[in-house]
């Protein structure tokens, strides 16, 4: 009958003795990393969706009833209130 021997030279490959169990998260308390990726504005959206360019803002009638109606409340290009003579709400 073969009867395994075992070895002198004990490695963690194969689960000696020498081959420490690591617990827990090794990166608790480690802030994590943060990303800010691009972000859409709703004033971004609807350019994208009236087919405007920027040198065609100020031309759309749609566009400047939006900026009108949302100007204190949504992201809006400070020159472009500006060009049509709206006042933001504050100077943020």
């Amino acid at each position: 009958m073969y009867v395994p021997q075992k070895s002198n030279t004990s490695s963690a490959c194969n689960g000696g003795p020498s081959m420490k169990r690591r617990r827990g998260n090794p990166n608790w308390g480690k802030p994590e990393p943060f990303v800010l990726g691009p972000t859409v504005t709703s004033f971004d959206t609807l350019v994208k969706s009236l087919g405007l360019s920027p040198d065609q803002y100020q031309n759309s009638v749609r566009l400047k009833e939006w900026v009108g109606k949302y100007k204190d409340h949504k992201y809006v290009p400070v020159d472009l209130l500006e060009a049509w003579g709206f006042k933001p709400l504050s100077d943020i």
